[in-house]
């Protein structure tokens, strides 16, 4: 365990220097900032002094060398639209909108996959498992955003059941996690089937049923747990892509997250913000893939981690 957490620590210090070095040359590629920063009548010469200020007159190598030795420091740089505010700090205090609206659509989503593929196989309906299927695959054809924008249209413009913009308290998040957790359960409904159905004709399955145990108990209490493993591989990366940030579906219901702070700041060239923002999004998904390797070795005994 020890030898594998060392390992994992050093994969994670990998990609994470991977990630920054990334968002770095992709943002100097787009040019300098100065521009967008300044009103429309700035001089040239004002233009050039912003950027002399900013640093980005420097040879690149030089910019690299100053944003890694600051980031050694612990010091993200200052966004360039708002120069009061630290880069981290604007990703940071967007982090919370963004986790509530991630988590329960992924524990939503997840929930009533099992839910439902549970039924499918304590019942044997035929019916219910053709109408998940269809259904899904019904909500799969039509894209979030479009979905988002038509649950819009009926529950709060038609309706004006639910508020469809910003975020002001609960019932803020039931369109934009409706959204999110149907195309979740979409995914996962179809895993968990599929499993389960494997799970059927396996050696301890028949011999739970020779034990005189009842269907239900079977598949909920034997099943389902090997049926599961399959499963959350991918509902980890899923997980940690909806916290890194759901960007489509913060930008249709103008959800104050990480997406939709990482969307402006590429608009406005505000680099620091895309960095920090990107190197807390690639940090989400090494802790979350550690935690889903150290999860699927404690469900399942035969793993070993080394």
């Amino acid at each position: 365990m020890a030898t594998y957490l060392l390992r994992r620590i050093l994969q994670a210090f990998a990609t994470l220097f991977i990630a920054v070095t990334i968002a770095f040359m992709l943002g100097r590629a787009t040019g300098k900032p100065a521009a967008l920063i300044l009103t429309e009548g700035a001089t040239e010469q004002q233009i050039h002094d912003l950027n002399g200020r900013l640093g980005f007159n420097d040879p690149l190598g030089v910019q690299y060398l100053h944003y890694l030795t600051g980031l050694l420091r612990g010091d993200f740089g200052v966004s360039y639209r708002n120069p009061s505010q630290s880069a981290i700090d604007i990703i940071l205090e967007r982090l919370p909108a963004t986790m509530t609206l991630a988590i329960s659509s992924f524990v939503i989503g997840l929930l009533l996959a099992v839910i439902a593929a549970v039924l499918i196989h304590i019942t044997g309906s035929h019916a219910l498992r053709a109408l998940f299927v269809w259904s899904g695959s019904l909500r799969q054809s039509v894209p979030d955003f479009f979905f988002g924008v038509l649950l819009v249209l009926i529950f709060s413009v038609a309706l004006g059941w639910f508020p469809s913009l910003g975020y002001s308290g609960s019932a803020s998040l039931v369109l934009p996690v409706a959204t999110i957790a149907t195309a979740q359960f979409v995914l996962y409904v179809r895993l968990l089937d599929s499993a389960l159905s494997e799970q059927t004709t396996a050696d301890y399955v028949r011999t739970a049923y020779a034990r005189g145990k009842r269907h239900s108990l079977v598949v909920i209490t034997e099943m389902l747990p090997n049926a599961f493993l399959p499963v959350l591989t991918v509902a980890g990366l899923n997980l940690a892509g909806l916290l890194g940030g759901t960007i489509i579906i913060e930008q249709v219901f103008s959800w104050p997250g990480v997406g939709s702070a990482l969307i402006g700041a590429v608009s406005q060239r505000d680099f620091a913000v895309v960095q920090a923002g990107l190197l807390v999004v690639a940090l989400i998904f090494v802790v979350v893939n550690v935690a889903v390797d150290l999860l699927y070795s404690i469900i399942d005994p035969r793993v070993k981690l080394s």
